[in-house]
């Protein structure tokens, strides 16, 4: 389906820009160039955000004392990212601060009442969580007890009681009137720190430049894959920025190095598909303070050195994710061709750690709900679950919770992600139950995948300079990266690296080269492809390649694609 833009925003917006880049803002709600300046000044100041300057107050006080702060981290990437950011800036504004990020096989999620016990060996004043908190009720009520202060970070949904903390930093609690409502768990931290950077600026002019720390912002706000309304986009921008600048931390410059990507030249895509990954797989497979550790390091070489070891592990992780997308796939095949609303699997040798990549792509695959679910401890069993646009999935597990009562252990999340914990012989109960709000929150047309494009593109605007246009901007999660869509026929191709086509195009007078990656199988000889430009250097040549997304075989009356979009 083409996108559509509102005319009036895009004659605006085309009397200051290319028309190819007007039509794109246009049709993702932009209707001026103000609202893509992403200068600094245009971030929402951290006054509005509820209880910044109180915590802010708190932990100026804490520094000036000398007392104790320990992080609560969480131990995905979002998590990282904010820990990494509270300690870098802590450390330089003269805190004395340490962290420790939960083992999810031994632990679980959040600040349980078991890592505050933990966390008491290190003897802290403060505990502040980061990405993670919100739902820890019985966690700070066993600080409380122990009698440690919990400062709350979060950036996740409330359940129906929050936790009786000192201070509770969320723009998604009552009461709170921060515009963004989507900023990312390092991005709720930043903000603290920006409070308290200026609190302390009222009594020395001796503070850190907190801009050097937008790189790690930008990763983990990619990473975490919210909402990029405006406010995110400002930070991601100035991310990149300082990396292509070369002013990235070491850290940064080690996930770079590893993953074989150029900083100078760092993309959205570069933070979310090729740094994200080996940063999670830290927390999947080990744990994140190894990924912490890189982050926070002073020293490229020894960052480096850490960074291997992510790159090791996330090679593991593919190799697990592989077999158990084999065997979910198996299980599913077996079930035959009937598909309800909801995909639920459950297998007791799947991984915990990559649980929720494999439902992410059985949701990718079979555009549904998907939860996939992995043996835990004392009978219980922990499943991750991803959505499809236009179902809530935290929301619909509150209902689960609400019509079957005690069936649902403990869960959290947000629309897109969640995960929850249920006891083993509850599984089928569990899949039946979920299915059935499944089938009351969808229809059949939710259920049909529906590819949103650019439109088409005339073979003159199929340039390097418009694909160099696009790979310098903001794309992500609401604001995603332009697709286009046309008619090709496909002259040559051959398999390249065993799984990949690579592949030489024509349309019209046109050649254009073209990878299709993860597909072995010869494309037909005239295709309707979805499609993204791309810039490709290999020898020091510079070329636009086309990256196809998606491809039907062409219709003998095809010649040019339907408005409506010719792709399921």
């Amino acid at each position: 389906m083409i996108r559509n833009y509102p005319e009036s925003a895009y004659l605006s917006l085309a009397s200051e820009m290319d028309p190819v880049m007007a039509k794109i803002y246009a049709s993702r709600g932009i209707h001026s160039v103000s609202e893509i300046d992403y200068s600094l000044d245009k971030l929402i100041p951290f006054q509005e955000l509820k209880n910044a300057e109180r915590m802010a107050n708190i932990l100026c006080e804490a520094i000036s004392v000398k007392k104790r702060i320990l992080i609560v981290a969480d131990y995905d990437s979002d998590g990282a990212t904010a820990c990494a950011v509270g300690m870098l800036a802590l450390s330089r504004m003269g805190a004395n601060v340490d962290y420790i990020v939960p083992n999810r096989f031994e632990y679980g999620y959040g600040l349980t009442p078991e890592i505050v016990r933990l966390a008491k060996t290190r003897n802290p004043d403060y505990i502040v969580t980061v990405d993670n908190g919100i739902a820890s009720v019985e966690g700070v009520e066993e600080a409380k007890r122990l009698g440690i202060p919990v400062l709350v970070t979060d950036h996740h949904l409330p359940g129906e009681s929050t936790p009786d903390a000192l201070c509770i930093v969320n723009p998604n609690q009552a009461e709170c009137s921060f515009p963004s409502k989507h900023l990312a768990g390092v991005g709720v931290m930043f903000y603290v720190m920006l409070a308290l950077r200026a609190e302390i600026r009222k009594k020395s002019s001796s503070v850190p430049n907190l801009a050097s720390l937008l790189d790690l912002v930008a990763l983990g706000t990619i990473a975490d894959v919210v909402r990029l309304d405006i406010n995110n986009r400002i930070l991601i921008h100035h991310g990149l920025r300082r990396i292509r600048e070369g002013r990235a931390n070491p850290g940064i410059l080690a996930l770079f190095a590893i993953s074989r990507r150029v900083p100078e030249k760092a993309t959205s895509f570069d933070l979310g598909f090729m740094l994200g990954p080996r940063l999670n797989a830290a927390g999947r497979l080990e744990d994140m303070s190894l990924g912490i550790a890189c982050l926070t390091s002073p020293d490229v070489s020894d960052a480096f050195e850490i960074a291997q070891k992510l790159d090791t592990l996330n090679s593991e992780r593919k190799s697990i994710e592989t077999k158990m997308q084999e065997e979910a796939l198996s299980i599913l095949e077996g079930l035959g061709e009937e598909t309800g609303y909801s995909i639920s699997l459950y297998d007791p040798s799947w991984h915990q750690g990559v649980i929720g990549i494999l439902a992410s792509r059985i949701k990718d695959k079979y555009h549904r709900p998907a939860f996939a679910f992995a043996k835990g401890i004392n009978g219980e069993i922990k499943g991750s679950g991803r959505s499809i646009p236009g179902f809530h999935i935290r929301d619909a597990l509150d209902l689960v919770a609400k019509h079957h009562p005690g069936l649902i252990l403990k869960f959290g999340g947000h629309a897109a992600a969640a995960g929850l914990s249920i006891s083993e012989s509850d599984f089928v109960a569990f899949e039946a139950a979920f299915e059935e709000t499944a089938s009351t929150l969808l229809s059949a047309a939710d259920l049909e995948r529906i590819i949103e494009t650019d439109g088409s593109l005339d073979t003159a605007e199929m340039t390097i300079e418009l694909a160099q246009r696009i790979s310098s901007q903001v794309w992500g999660q609401g604001f995603p990266e332009p697709l286009f869509e046309d008619l090709f026929i496909v002259v040559s191709q051959r398999i390249v690296g065993d799984k990949h086509l690579k592949l030489r195009l024509q349309r019209e007078d046109c050649f254009f080269e073209a990878m299709l990656f993860s597909q072995s199988d010869l494309l037909p000889e005239k295709i309707h492809a979805v499609y993204s430009l791309s810039v490709n250097e290999y020898n020091g040549r510079t070329s636009l390649q086309l990256t196809i997304r998606h491809w039907l075989a062409a219709r003998p009356e095809d010649d040019r694609p339907s408005s409506s979009g010719a792709l399921p």
